[in-house]
């Protein structure tokens, strides 16, 4: 079944120029539109039209910011006009295609889809190393002792240690997980603290040390300049939310950098930052789990649509494990990894799912 999924991705992807048409894709597979549509949606966890909206509304952020006429990039993926392409555009990144060629701001990648588990070995695997000495070249400044580079998780802060990436700068891991569990209004007081550790089950002498100690240097030294590394999936996001809310509850007034990036692809994507509206969105997003209400970065817009529909009891995770709760947990958690991206859970959060749903 996974060889004929693959077929019909790479029928889409062949075609996504061309007006869409169920009919023609189940002539070419030999199968009903029905059966089609429906193993699709079992096997991807995703609808056929929602795969070749997300897929042409992607590939165009690369024509936007090649300057093409934003009427010329509407008609290639056959959108009607202009208007119809700009509304399905801020639908999913939350700005206008015109604000987005302007600024150039980074946005969650929707790549091609591979349904085949056996090739994952065969990955490209870009060097990090390589990635971050080019960014030192050009931007040196953010490598020198008066920064602090903040690195999302352990095993990235461990990684540019062992091949001492960072410079002269201080470096330290946010050891997080901000899209699971409550929170609290104020982020890393008391009241904080003993929250997320009884959400993650650990003691505050365990949480404390994992989350709190590692982030000293945030708390107890100045610095001209803070640079976030955090990746564009939903989990990452959530995190940069609560770094940057931080900041704000601070009153941190220096100069703040994004690097976002795919965790498949390092390939770093750097945004300077204004702070002003984040503690905001932290408080509507993560605490009331409410849509915010200001702008954002098409990036955590995209993310914050992830986690607010992951609170839904039947989401798209949800369904997808209980379509295929037989299968070992193993190759399931598998499954949902090379399906989900986006999302950026790891085992821990996704062992969770696929024990409470069987």
């Amino acid at each position: 079944m996974n060889e004929h999924i693959q077929l019909m991705i790479d029928w889409i992807e062949d075609h996504l120029k061309n007006e869409f048409s169920l009919d023609k894709l189940s002539n070419y597979m030999g199968y009903s539109p029905y059966y089609c549509s429906f193993k699709f949606h079992q096997v991807t966890g995703i609808s056929i039209r929602r795969y070749v909206l997300l897929r042409r509304l992607y590939l165009s952020t690369k024509d936007l910011a090649n300057d093409r006429k934003i009427i010329d990039i509407a008609f290639d993926y056959e959108y009607s006009s202009q208007e119809a392409y700009s509304r399905a555009f801020k639908a999913i990144f939350g700005i206008n295609p015109r604000e987005f060629q302007l600024h150039q701001m980074p946005v969650q990648s929707f790549v091609k889809l591979t349904i085949n588990i056996e090739e994952e070995c065969c990955r490209m695997n870009i060097s990090r190393k390589k990635e971050v000495e080019q960014l030192q070249n050009e931007k040196n400044e953010l490598f020198d002792k008066d920064v602090l580079n903040i690195l999302n998780g352990q095993v990235m802060y461990e990684e540019f240690k062992d091949k001492k990436l960072m410079g002269d700068s201080d470096y330290v891991p946010f050891n997080e997980a901000m899209c699971v569990n409550a929170t609290t209004k104020q982020v890393f007081n008391e009241e904080f603290i003993k929250t997320r550790a009884l959400g993650h089950h650990v003691s505050l002498e365990d949480y404390s040390k994992k989350v709190i100690d590692p982030l000293d240097n945030l708390f107890n030294k100045e610095y001209k300049c803070i640079v976030l590394w955090f990746g564009e999936d939903m989990f990452c996001q959530m995190n940069l939310l609560t770094i940057l809310a931080y900041l704000e509850q601070w009153g941190y007034d220096g100069k703040v950098f994004l690097n976002s990036f795919r965790e498949d692809e390092f390939k770093v994507s750097q945004t300077e930052l204004k702070l002003g509206n984040f503690f905001s969105v932290y408080n509507e997003v993560l605490v009331n789990h409410e849509r915010p209400s200001n702008e954002l970065l098409p990036v955590m817009y995209q993310a914050i649509d992830i986690y607010l529909d992951l609170l839904k009891e039947n989401n798209a995770v949800v369904k997808y494990i209980s379509k295929n709760k037989d299968l070992p947990t193993s190759e399931l958690m598998n499954r949902l990894f090379d399906l989900f991206p986006t999302i950026g859970y790891g085992d821990s959060q996704y062992l969770e799912l696929i024990n409470r749903n069987r």
